[in-house]
């Protein structure tokens, strides 16, 4: 069956008051910073020092594989999150899955930077590595849709573009983080002391700012959207299997939404620094090309979301797609150049320009397409699937493509085209309130 518009969207709902919903930004923004900081330093990490550190051999690019296989596990685990979260979330509120994927997120990212390495106790090193994983994994199937979802619920209904993007920002924040943490202990060390225990202090500082973070979370309510709808008993009683049944459309389009958005960003941010690594002997150049990208993010993503305010959230999203399917090509030939003086430059035209147009709106839109009693399922399940398809198995499948094309890029690039077409397909379906949500914002109130 397909599904209509949420009711919502008829009028504008109750709004909790301006402070309130300020400090409802500042706990996405800060929350989401923090989850996907300790989700981006595994991806960074197993870029760098995972494949020595836990699956040493003698083929490198075996060791590559392993530990790109271990990216892509935690991407396998965030459904299994986003389905519990999201069952839960719909049932008791979106604040209380918020504190619990947070804390259970700095827990395993502490235990990462207190691991034992593969020399220290063997093949249980990568086991341990694994589980952990996967509870990470999990712990971000559990954060993006309510954070979105909290910040979206809360916003006037001509401002929901910007008022997701706080979430989306937390994405960038995450990564100029992760990346920062990493330059600079890098710096700070030799190769052998970033081998010993470097890597590992970008791990343990995490749990300082999960206290910040949940200090800031545990100050804020559900919006009056979702109150009066667990206040009137209308809660879903099974609200996962609802939106298989009821909402399948929106579902399927937001999962395809995801895939070029996704595996865009971790070419970039993962593929890229292995690819440089082994192309080019090259550790620090991608790393600090993906964090000068991060920061721009923190102004790209708010402005692409309060475009889509402005003009609509498929205008601006059916750009993003274009921009990814040709931006790849772009990317790939200039790696092959002499000089990566003008990496940050094509990072920015890749990270801000394709990847944020898509990625700014997203937080408002996908919450548009569902009604209020089944939004947290809805949301959750497309998006962390369609993870999963997309940046999950990017970039263990960009190593594999690289292979398989003798030693060059190409088949990586037409991957990349495929799936912006089959994601460009989606937009177009996809319900766009835009007009709706303005004439809701200038009708009175009752």
């Amino acid at each position: 069956m397909t599904t209509t518009l949420p009711p919502a969207e008829a009028a504008q709902p109750e709004l909790a008051p301006p402070r309130e919903r300020r400090r409802v930004l500042g706990s996405a923004f800060a929350g989401t910073t923090i989850e996907w900081y300790d989700f981006y330093l595994y991806g960074t990490a197993s870029a760098l020092v995972f494949n020595t550190q836990f699956f040493p051999s003698d083929n490198p690019l075996a060791s590559t594989l392993a530990s790109f296989s271990t990216l892509a596990i935690g991407f396998l685990m965030r459904p299994l999150g986003g389905i519990v979260a999201g069952h839960l979330g719909d049932r008791i509120g979106r604040k209380a899955l918020l504190v619990a994927s947070l804390l259970v997120m700095g827990i395993a990212s502490l235990l990462i930077g207190l691991l034992p390495n593969h020399e220290a106790i063997g093949a249980w090193a990568a086991v341990a590595l694994v589980l952990l994983r996967m509870v990470q994994g999990f712990a971000t199937g559990a954060e993006w849709g309510g954070s979105a979802l909290l910040s979206v619920e809360h916003a006037p209904a001509a401002r929901r573009g910007l008022y997701g993007s706080f979430t989306q920002v937390g994405s960038a924040a995450g990564m100029l983080l992760a990346t920062g943490a990493f330059l600079v202990v890098r710096s700070l060390t030799t190769a052998e002391q970033f081998a010993d225990f470097g890597w590992r202090i970008p791990f343990l500082a995490s749990a300082v700012l999960v206290v910040l973070a949940l200090w800031i979370r545990l100050g804020v309510q559900d919006a009056p959207e979702f109150t009066a709808v667990r206040r009137e008993g209308r809660t879903a009683s099974a609200p996962v299997r609802e939106v298989l049944t009821r909402h399948r459309r929106p579902l399927l389009i937001i999962v395809a939404q995801r895939i070029a958005q996704n595996s865009i960003y971790f070419l970039i941010a993962v593929y890229l620094l292995s690819y440089l690594s082994d192309t080019r002997g090259d550790d620090t150049s991608g790393v600090t090309a993906v964090m000068i990208a991060s920061a721009v993010g923190l102004v790209t993503t708010p402005l692409w979301g309060m475009l889509s305010d402005r003009v609509g959230r498929r205008p601006v999203t059916v750009f993003g797609y274009v921009a990814i399917a040709v931006f790849v090509w772009v990317l790939f030939t200039y790696l092959g150049a002499s000089s990566l003086a003008l990496l940050p430059l094509v990072v920015i035209l890749g990270m801000n320009i394709a990847h944020d147009a898509v990625y700014g709106p997203q937080a408002a839109w996908f919450a548009e397409q569902f009604p209020v009693e089944v939004r947290y399922s809805g949301v959750n399940m497309g998006y962390q699937l369609g993870s999963v398809i997309g940046g999950g198995i990017m970039p263990l499948l960009a190593a594999v493509l690289y292979a398989a094309g003798g030693g060059t890029p190409w088949l990586i690039c037409l991957y990349v085209t495929a799936i912006s077409v089959i994601s460009l397909v989606a937009t177009l379906f996809a319900e766009d309130p835009h007009g709706r949500a303005l004439r809701a914002a200038r009708a009175p109130r009752p």
